[in-house]
């Protein structure tokens, strides 16, 4: 008998966590595919002969169309399952790659761009939607936070791969293997079985239930919450080397080692966050907590020139804080969510993403311009701040489950 009652809860188990894999390597596709195209660069501008604006544009094509496809995504994720949207980006963006690989152009490029772009907005409302309704409810904050470092990990592990792919095959087999990567991905989950997800479920006696509005109040402020969060580690991130050396006199060794610490923290505490956010229901004033001090050690860092160790060990801390708070900013949007609405709600808050994906490279380059590196972190401190005044307001109680007929 007993052994009859547990068959189903192990196949239960057994099931999220396929779902959880498939869906994390799907992350990892995403954060991998965004930084091909930076890491073949060199590769790219020999071949066109085109300088680092033009190339640049690329990236520019790519965030701004992932920036506005975003919530319209979502709304086709909860209209036509967010299974059959992740595996159309899966498949748009391996082709991408393989298109340009087989026809080297910079206007094959900027359409590459484009298609990544819509590809890199299918991501965030799919993979949400599935773990938001196949995770087990007292283990969500932790898949949660399993899907965001495989994120980290397939941009961590990026410029490694796509060097070895040169080296192996060339610019254009790293590209067509690159994007081959993300079709094999796409045939993985359909071998391994993802379940379905989205609006598009009807459940019996609810076909004439009222729709909800999506665009809400909640929404609206988690999505400047998610810009604000991109906006202060953007800086970092991007300029945080030519800061630490222009500002500081910081060797160019010893700031890479402190930006590689902050972001092998961010991944570490993301891990951490996913624990912290299964026991607490106060996801908001988690969020503010650690950006309260987080914003400390990066004013320290602003206004002090710390020697090499003590800079890694506050850029390490810092990055962990920066890291810890995913999994409880993930959990805002899902309690902020009418009901089958994931997809949209994470399409429409992953805009705010987008939005500092645009403005940051902007405004940190303008600062740096201006010979003015401290205030890189200067900046990055007053968007954290912003961030801790702004995040007690995203608290919101998740919906309860209706009544099954």
């Amino acid at each position: 008998m007993v052994d009859i009652l547990a068959a189903p809860q192990q196949g239960k188990a057994d099931s999220a966590l396929r779902t959880l894999s498939g869906i994390s390597i799907a992350h990892w596709v995403s954060h991998f595919h965004l930084l091909v195209l930076p890491m073949l660069f060199p590769f790219l501008k020999d071949k066109l002969g085109v300088g680092y604006v033009e190339l640049g544009f690329s990236l520019t094509t790519l965030a701004v169309v992932s920036g506005l496809t975003q919530a319209p995504t979502g709304y086709l994720v909860d209209h036509f399952g967010a299974r059959k949207i992740l595996l159309i980006g899966l498949v748009l963006g391996g082709c991408a790659l393989i298109l340009l690989g087989l026809h080297v152009s910079y206007a094959s490029l900027i359409a590459c761009a484009v298609l990544l772009g819509l590809a890199n907005s299918v991501y965030h409302p799919a993979d949400y939607a599935i773990l938001a309704e196949h995770m087990d409810e007292a283990r969500m904050g932790r898949a949660f936070s399993i899907h965001t470092f495989a994120g980290y990990l397939g941009g961590a592990v990026t410029p490694a791969i796509i060097a070895a792919l040169v080296i192996v095959s060339g610019g254009v087999g790293a590209l067509i293997a690159s994007g081959a990567i993300a079709i094999l991905v796409a045939l993985l989950l359909v071998a391994i079985g993802i379940p379905e997800a989205g609006a598009h479920k009807k459940k019996p006696g609810h076909e004439n239930a009222p729709k909800q509005a999506v665009i809400t109040p909640a929404l609206i402020t988690l999505t400047a919450l998610f810009m604000l969060l991109s906006l202060s580690v953007a800086g970092i991130n991007n300029f945080g080397v030519v800061a630490l050396m222009s500002g500081y006199g910081t060797s160019y060794s010893i700031a890479n080692v402190a930006l590689t610490a902050f972001l092998g923290a961010s991944a570490a505490g993301v891990l951490a966050g996913g624990f912290l956010a299964d026991h607490t229901e106060r996801h908001g004033y988690v969020a503010a907590a650690c950006f309260a001090a987080n914003a400390a050690i990066v004013l320290l860092i602003a206004l002090v020139t710390l020697p090499g160790w003590a800079l890694t060990a506050t850029m390490t801390a810092a990055g962990f804080l920066s890291g810890v708070i995913a999994p409880s900013r993930d959990m805002l949007v899902r309690n902020a969510a009418p009901a089958g609405a994931a997809g949209r709600a994470f399409g429409i808050v992953s805009t705010g993403f987008n939005l500092g994906g645009i403005v940051s490279p902007l405004l940190f380059g303008w600062i740096m311009d201006q010979s003015a590196p401290h205030w890189v972190f200067g900046a990055s401190v007053i968007f954290m701040v912003a961030t801790v005044l702004l995040s007690p307001f995203t608290e919101r109680k998740p919906a309860k489950a209706a009544t099954q007929p």
